[in-house]
């Protein structure tokens, strides 16, 4: 099969099978996986043997080398600092632990030779960043404090790698004696000082190709940088991703980190999808087929002995029982380092390819099991919670806060100021608790129960605001309040356009969109930037608002007709336009 038709191959693989498990709410991830082990040996057979599998893993390792780059952009001393405790203490502890766990695990009951289960142990110690931060993000709970936990154990696994890998290569290399591992060490450490030394020189140099203005230039500057810096690193027998690591580091601090950052994620993410691929194709079905009992079970024991361990860590640095098995079952999987280290191992006479087959079946099934995990966890800590809702001991107060996140928090402290008192309703009992870590007073309950806001007094204050994150929670409270306490008045916040016109649908007495009045105060800077004096600006983003508003006003009456919304829609914007072609004329 030539390039281009095996460039279709993976390129039609990916189209078709992602999206589809993007729509079961599978991850990307195990999207890119399951493209493998559809086009690979164990699958329809468009990749029949192994071996290539193997050279297209060896080419998209470079989406590995990207991440490792973008690991040490984002790698800022400060960052470190502010974040230490989780990826210093529960980071270390959770490699440490698990690696000595897993390495006992392999040589007492698979019975294994030290190095190999050493090995083993590390590799399937480490879980999926990739993975991980996507689900995450698809969750939107990275700043949740699973979230915090799991990014910090993260960051640290993803720093054990890099020596872990030199370690590795190291073992291929000269007798093994004292006298080499010293060698060795120290062209390591002098190549670590010549890339320091070429740190100084780079910020010119990026400086120099930004001035061209020519956008691809930069680009290949930066390719040229991780290129040059992994090349390096190998030419010395260690790791790419190590000099891709050191080249991020070297310019984590500049001007251009972010742009750098911008430049090369695409590639990573096309590679590292990829590496994925080829990973798949690699999975020897035929395993689970053959021996499905102990595949199965070994999958099961990597998923449990990894929760088992990080539970009472995360207990430890701070976190609820709730939190804390939440952060176990997101760390619960393998990670693509393992195959990294894996293949690496294999290629130094470390690790035969029949265990490394099998642990590659193994992180790739845990992967797999990740995701559904942690949506019967979610379902099961929101579904039966074992803590019941607090009882309202608050007198009759003037104003309810449904909510009491960003928005809610902003209100209730203003609203302390002038000590005017009020009832706050949380859904989020991890929530709760950080609130009250700073004195702040808040009842944990879910402000949609119409018979909890009847035990806060909603009939008789003077006020509720909604600052729910659901939308659809946020329009039941108002429905429900509008319906049973007429002269409660209503303010909301709306997260877009289309939440706005819902809740005034129902008689909301006062609607905010959460982003509107920062857009517009951007908005006005924005304009005296180009060149706009401050008054001009200010009435320009008055007449917007102004216009925004009424337009807001017609489309309620039609918004559930999609066409006419959108003919409303077109037809305000032609408004605008030529309010303002007006305003310039005159």
């Amino acid at each position: 099969m030539n390039f281009l038709a095996e460039a279709l191959v993976f390129l039609g693989a990916a189209i078709i099978v992602v999206p589809i498990c993007k729509r079961l709410g599978l991850s990307a991830v195990l999207g890119y996986l399951a493209a493998g082990v559809l086009i690979g040996p164990s699958g329809i057979g468009l990749v029949l043997e192994k071996e290539e599998a193997s050279e297209v893993m060896h080419f998209a390792e470079i989406g590995v080398v990207l991440l490792l780059f973008i690991i040490g952009l984002e790698l800022q001393p400060r960052r470190l600092w502010v974040m230490r405790r989780i990826v210093f203490g529960l980071g270390t502890a959770q490699v440490v632990l698990t690696s000595v766990a897993i390495t006992l695990i392999a040589t007492w009951l698979l019975g294994l030779a030290w190095t190999p289960a050493m090995l083993l142990g590390f590799s399937l110690a480490l879980s999926s960043t990739a993975f991980v931060l996507q689900l995450l993000g698809e969750r939107r709970t990275l700043n949740h404090p699973h979230g915090r936990a799991a990014f910090g154990t993260l960051l640290l696994q993803d720093l054990a790698v890099i020596p872990a890998i030199a370690v590795v290569n190291l073992m291929g290399e000269g007798d093994g004696s004292e006298s080499t591992w010293v060698e060795n060490t120290l062209v390591v450490l002098g190549t670590l000082a010549g890339l320091a030394v070429v740190r100084f020189s780079l910020r010119p140099l990026l400086r120099f190709v930004a001035s061209t203005g020519i956008h691809e230039l930069f680009i290949a500057a930066a390719l040229a940088l991780v290129a040059g810096a992994a090349l390096t690193m190998e030419s010395i027998g260690l790791s790419m991703g190590l000099g891709a690591f050191a080249a991020g580091m070297m310019v984590a601090d500049s001007e251009y980190r972010h742009q750098l950052e911008a430049d090369v994620t695409p590639f990573k993410s096309l590679l590292l999808g990829l590496f994925f691929m080829a990973v798949g194709m690699s999975a020897d079905l035929s395993l689970l087929v053959s021996a499905p009992g102990l595949i199965l079970g070994l999958t099961l024991a990597l998923v449990i002995v990894k929760t088992v361990l990080v539970f009472p860590l995360a207990l430890l640095h701070g976190l609820d029982a709730r939190e804390s098995l939440r952060t176990a079952i997101i760390l619960s999987q393998g990670g693509e380092f393992a195959f990294v280290l894996l293949t690496a191992a294999i290629g130094v006479g470390a690790l035969t390819s029949g265990t490394a087959d099998i642990a590659v079946l193994v992180v790739t099934l845990s992967m797999a099991s990740t995701a559904g995990l942690a949506a019967l966890a979610d379902r099961l800590l929101q579904s039966e919670d074992t803590r019941a809702y607090d009882e309202i001991e608050e007198p009759q107060t003037p104003v309810v806060i449904a909510g009491f996140g960003r928005v809610g928090q902003i209100v209730g402290r203003i609203l302390s100021m002038r000590q005017i008192p009020f009832t706050a309703l949380e859904t989020s009992s991890a929530q709760v608790d950080f609130v009250r870590k700073f004195g702040n007073k808040i009842y944990f309950g879910d402000p949609s129960d119409m018979n909890l806001l009847r035990t806060a007094h909603i009939e008789s204050a003077k006020a509720i605001v909604i600052a729910v994150d659901s939308d659809d929670a946020a329009v039941q409270i108002a429905r429900q309040v509008r319906e049973t306490c007429p002269n409660t008045r209503i303010l909301a916040r709306a997260t877009n356009r289309q939440h706005e016109l819902r809740l005034r649908e129902i008689g909301v007495d006062y609607v905010i969109r959460e982003t509107l009045l920062s857009s517009l105060e951007l908005s006005i800077e924005l304009l005296t930037t180009v060149g706009m004096n401050r008054s001009e600006a200010e009435e320009a983003v008055a007449t917007f608002r102004v216009h925004d508003a009424a337009t807001l006003d017609k489309q309620l009456a039609l918004y559930h007709d999609e066409e006419a919304f959108r003919r409303s829609t077109v037809d305000a914007a032609r408004e605008l336009r030529d309010l303002f072609d007006e305003d310039a004329k005159a």
